[in-house]
């Protein structure tokens, strides 16, 4: 067991990446807290998931981030990991005509989010030597044509340059954060681009490797990050892509 005696965070993690991830965790050994703002799914990915605890939250509400750290705290007595993986995709728009709301929607939960998290669990990884992992996305990496979801892509760079940041500004501290970039991932969030046959091919042939991802494979990168493995690993972004990002 990789992970004995460790207590992981994994916001978003109700479905998707992110019940991937925490079920990575678990069954390696941690004890692990998942959020949702959807109570019904949180508590059916509880059921799923050994050694685990729900929370809800809404990452837009500092006061909810808040509880959610403090009510690890009080349940576990300590925080080793956080895995900053909550997020959203907007529809895909050009510049011009997306809406201003729409776009501080995005900046809020893919990216001050993420902040929220950060800096309520800090204080507690600094006890324990913790480790943040911080979900990007290979459309944080470069632009893709056809692809104009302008304030996702802003977010998730800005994610990878804030990995490097907090990766220096808390070394000291013995904290390790770093960055992981997928590509396209069976989940909930991709199922709208791959309706039919036609669409899941053409996604398929835009990897090299020759198939989208499957969320498992994302946990298992999480799990090299926070595992002593990655002990002397800090500020590091890893594409887990199937080679999309290097055409």
């Amino acid at each position: 067991m990789k992970l004995s005696g460790k207590v992981a965070l994994i916001t978003g993690g109700s479905r998707g990446i992110g019940f991937a991830i925490a079920k990575t965790l678990s069954e390696n050994g941690a004890s692990v807290v998942i959020t949702s703002k959807n109570s019904e799914k949180l508590n059916i990915a509880k059921s799923k998931i050994s050694n685990s605890f729900g929370i809800t939250c809404d990452i837009k509400k500092t006061n909810e981030v808040k509880n959610v750290v403090d009510e690890t705290i009080k349940k576990f007595g300590r925080l080793d990991i956080l895995v900053n993986n909550a997020g959203i995709f907007p529809k895909i728009k050009k510049l011009h005509e997306i809406d201003e709301n729409e776009w501080d929607e995005v900046l809020d939960v893919n990216l001050t989010g993420q902040f929220r998290f950060t800096k309520e669990a800090i204080p507690h990884l600094q006890k324990t030597s913790g480790c943040i992992i911080n979900i990007s996305s290979d459309a944080g990496l470069k632009a893709y044509q056809g692809f104009n979801a302008d304030a996702y892509s802003a977010t998730k760079a800005a994610l990878i340059v804030l990995t490097k940041c907090w990766a220096l500004e808390y070394a000291k501290d013995k904290i390790r954060v770093n960055c992981i970039c997928p590509g396209v991932v069976d989940t909930d969030m991709t199922k709208p681009f791959l309706k039919n046959q036609k669409d899941i091919e053409f996604m398929n042939n835009e990897h090299p490797l020759g198939r989208i991802g499957q969320p498992e494979e994302i946990g298992k990168a999480v799990l090299y990050f926070v595992s002593d493995d990655a002990s002397w690993v800090t500020g590091s972004i890893l594409t887990v892509d199937g080679g999309e990002s290097i055409k």
